[in-house]
């Protein structure tokens, strides 16, 4: 069972605001990282690594965290408890790409070459991950 993110906070998700992504390591302690985030209208979706720490504790245990803060009121967030239930290379270096552009207001175009060197991409296996919400939890001044 998925749980709806309102309306009211659904921006927060589509606008480029960094988030924290909570995975948990192997003996179980939190393990957070900074993160694009992004939404497709039913997952919040997470572009990284499957060689990073949070690729790798995705892999072992689905259960994540995610939180957004509204980068321009920090009283207003949604938290997003869920579930990965997808890690797909396809489409992941275009997604990397549009989110680059999205994050540096389209100042930079390519995630390799603009963000990281483009030899890096040979390097790592990029991923999106797909996290479907199991808990929503927001700001009360906006609910």
């Amino acid at each position: 069972m998925s749980s709806a993110i309102p309306e009211t906070h659904l921006g927060l998700l589509l606008l480029p605001a960094e988030g924290v992504l909570t995975t948990l390591m192997p003996d179980g302690q939190p393990q957070m990282s900074i993160v694009w985030a992004d939404f497709d209208g039913q997952h919040v979706l997470i572009n990284t690594t499957l060689h990073r720490q949070k690729g790798k504790n995705m892999q072992a245990n689905p259960k994540v965290n995610v939180l957004v803060i509204d980068p321009k009121n920090g009283a207003r967030f949604v938290e997003v408890r869920g579930e990965v239930v997808e890690i797909t290379q396809k489409g992941a270096i275009a997604h990397a790409d549009k989110q680059t552009q999205a994050y540096s207001s389209y100042l930079k175009q390519r995630f390799y070459g603009d963000i990281y060197p483009v030899e890096q991409q040979d390097k790592e296996t990029r991923v999106i991950v797909k996290i479907s919400p199991k808990r929503i939890t927001t700001d009360a001044i906006f609910s």
